[in-house]
């Protein structure tokens, strides 16, 4: 079972709270994450333990490029968030480089499945 993991303390009460419904990570993700497809949902640091906070599946996966999210993709993603530059910012930030707008993003959206 894949899953998708979430490192920054940012999103843990973001989707403890079930506010996040979505993720934009960097490049084509489409060939690793399918719709459909269950996911367990994870939050914790890199290379250290994580906590299982419930199991998902995947409504869509959509690639574009970042210039091209939509607000409601930023929203779903961060709910902080309203403008395409938020996540750019972010996304540098967390990938530790320079983010373009011409980078290529992948959005996955996901439902918590509830009793899981």
């Amino acid at each position: 079972m894949l899953a998708l993991n979430f490192y920054s303390p940012v999103f843990a009460d973001q989707l403890r709270h079930r506010r996040k419904t979505a993720t934009i990570r960097l490049g084509d993700k489409a060939a690793k994450y399918t719709k459909g497809e269950v996911v367990m949902v994870l939050i914790g640091h890199r290379f250290g333990p994580r906590e299982l906070l419930f199991h998902a599946v995947i409504d869509k996966v959509h690639v574009c490029k970042l210039s091209e999210l939509s607000p409601r993709d930023i929203e779903h993603d961060n709910p902080e968030f309203r403008r395409v530059e938020d996540t750019q910012q972010f996304l540098s930030q967390l990938y530790n480089r320079e983010i373009s707008l011409d980078d290529t993003a992948t959005i996955i959206s996901f439902s918590e499945i509830i009793g899981a």
